[in-house]
């Protein structure tokens, strides 16, 4: 089997993927700005490495041109993702990240002829974002064809989050929330609605947020109208409804850059091992259309553990052949069922 390279690959989740793809047998190419962590990482798994920023041209195309894909794990996305995905198309190599943000789909999409022509794959949201989420919208799709809207209703157990995730969520505050209405994606308030989903023990808030699926469900499915929610406490509800009047302070470029930093001192590196073993996400999808509502469920393994299962396993079909040129989503490439080939996924019907 051929090689492909992780970008990012001694951050909190490029580490589980690291793990994950020797694990399996896989042999990566290692790779990142940082040459000290990239050594350590390198000899601890024996490894091959390269360092280099997305900014050195000549040695990004020339480690990309010693495999046949990428799976890119440097985030925040919407400050890295072009660069990456400009040298595969240049390089004609498959690009897969672990993305959520939906900046980052949107433009990928656009390139999507220009992959075509180069005959090579833009997979973005390989990981827990969207990968999941987007299979789960494909299967309600297929029970109800003629839909016409989607909501998506995500709760995690148990887990954590990575200092990666924290910072790339700062990056992206000043966005605030996205749905899709009509076929267009747009700008909401934060917390625009409140609602409350019962995920099998009880009702719980829960808030609209820009999840990945507000851009990648209508690429999956055709349908023109999504909406995404999350779990949170009341708390954090109550500071994003804040955030409305105090936005313009919390999401200055200086502001958001101190918040950055405070993250270094204040988040561990990423969840416990326990974490990952015992956390699990939750996530409800459902689609209507003017007469019928069809539901369903998906439990998934704790979402960074997840990431190391789904974008491992995509990158292996990759490189056995098994891709679509273009630009594509994780249902559109591997199907509905995609994710139900993971331990620890269950999917059920909802009435």
């Amino acid at each position: 089997m051929s090689k492909f390279l992780i970008y990012g690959s001694y951050g909190y989740t490029g580490q589980l993927i690291v793990e994950q793809a020797v694990k399996e047998g896989l042999r990566p190419l290692l790779a990142g700005r940082d040459e000290a962590k990239l050594r350590a990482q390198a000899q601890r798994y024996n490894l091959e490495y390269r360092v280099f920023s997305l900014e050195e041209t000549e040695k990004l195309d020339s480690a990309l041109l010693e495999v046949d894909a990428v799976l890119h794990c440097a985030g925040p996305f919407v400050l890295t993702f072009r660069q990456m995905a400009e040298a595969c198309l240049r390089t004609k190599r498959h690009y897969v990240d672990i993305s959520g943000e939906i900046e980052g789909f949107e433009a990928l999409a656009g390139m999507s002829a220009e992959a075509k022509r180069a005959g090579v794959m833009l997979l973005p949201g390989g990981g827990f974002d969207v990968a999941p989420s987007d299979c789960l919208a494909a299967y309600l799709k297929q029970r109800l064809p003629t839909a016409t809207h989607f909501r998506l209703f995500l709760r995690g157990v148990g887990g954590g989050v990575s200092r990666g995730t924290a910072r790339s969520a700062i990056e992206n505050m000043h966005r605030q929330g996205r749905i899709r209405r009509e076929g267009k994606i747009v700008t909401v308030p934060p917390a625009w609605q409140v609602l409350e989903q019962d995920f099998g023990r009880g009702a719980v808030p829960v808030v609209s947020v820009g999840w990945g699926d507000v851009s990648t469900a209508y690429y999956s499915t055709g349908v023109p109208n999504v909406e995404t929610y999350f779990a949170f406490p009341r708390a954090v509800i109550r500071f994003l409804k804040l955030s409305r009047f105090i936005g313009p302070l919390v999401y200055s470029r200086p502001m958001r850059s101190l918040l950055k930093w405070f993250i270094g001192y204040l988040i561990p590196g990423g969840p416990s091992r326990e974490q990952n073993e015992r956390g699990f996400s939750l996530m409800i999808g459902e689609m209507r259309d003017a007469e019928r509502v069809v539901r369903a469920k998906l439990r998934t393994p704790e979402g960074y553990r997840l990431t190391a299962l789904t974008s491992v396993e995509i990158m292996k079909r990759i490189l056995s052949g098994n891709y679509q040129p273009g630009f594509q989503t994780p249902s559109l490439a591997y199907g509905a069922d995609f994710i139900l080939g993971f331990d620890g996924v269950e999917r059920e019907d909802l009435p």
